[in-house]
């Protein structure tokens, strides 16, 4: 027998999705957003969330409420509009605005908020995470590495004008959370893979997400190996 809560929030979740693609997009153009962190980095962390959770057997009401929070994961995000609070105001003040049960509210800002990268750096050893939220993470991290990673984290730089590379700025391997979000302006775009990107294979929660990270990874290193190999003029 169907459960009458997981049946609301499957509907609600599902009638919910439509005006959030609307609202995302709206929010995307009105921001600039750059090819880092466009619609179509959010279709690919829908479709890869929606992938670990079928795999990782969820129900279709999670499902739902997972669709519903990748659509809106990066609303507002910290990095474009300098504030660390920006995107659960917005998402809460959307969601509420159309509407949306209590419980799903709550449920679409946790997982929203437990994607951040730089929100690990500030957890305790052990922290975990519930199924929904470990799969959004799971995507949009898969999405920061390999192939589609590189032309981002290099879409991101350029944004922000940061040099490709300097061998005399190294990079900050333990950061805290306060590190991590300061002086974003005096990294470099290479400095980016060792201080993030390639710890992101460690980091996967999901079976699924540490099997497709597997690769991903090899894909990047083997990358900054010839990067480097180019740069010093041996290749």
């Amino acid at each position: 027998m169907t459960d009458p809560n997981s049946f609301v929030m499957l509907v609600s979740a599902e009638q919910l999705l439509a005006p959030a693609t609307e609202f995302v997009r709206s929010q995307l153009k009105a921001s600039g957003m750059d090819a880092s962190h466009d619609w179509d980095h959010v279709l690919r962390v829908k479709n890869m969330a929606k992938k670990l959770a079928a795999e990782e057997g969820l129900d279709a009401s999670t499902i739902a409420v997972i669709d519903l929070a990748a659509t809106l994961h990066d609303v507002q995000d910290y990095k474009y509009s300098g504030s660390a609070t920006a995107t659960a105001v917005s998402v809460k003040a959307f969601l509420t605005e159309q509407g949306a049960p209590g419980d799903l509210v709550e449920r679409v800002l946790s997982i929203i908020e437990s994607v951040g990268f730089k929100d690990e750096l500030g957890k305790q050893a052990g922290h975990t995470l519930s199924p929904e939220q470990a799969c959004v993470q799971d995507a949009d991290r898969l999405d920061a590495i390999g192939a589609i990673g590189i032309a981002r984290c290099f879409t991101f730089g350029g944004r922000f004008n940061r040099k490709l590379y300097d061998p005399q700025v190294p990079p900050r391997l333990d950061l805290t959370k306060e590190q991590y979000m300061a002086t974003k302006d005096q990294a470099t775009t290479i400095n980016h893979f060792p201080e993030k990107l390639l710890k992101l294979k460690g980091m996967m929660k999901t079976a699924s997400g540490k099997r497709i990270a597997e690769r991903r990874h090899a894909c990047m290193v083997q990358f900054l190996e010839q990067f480097l190999e180019e740069c010093s003029g041996r290749a």
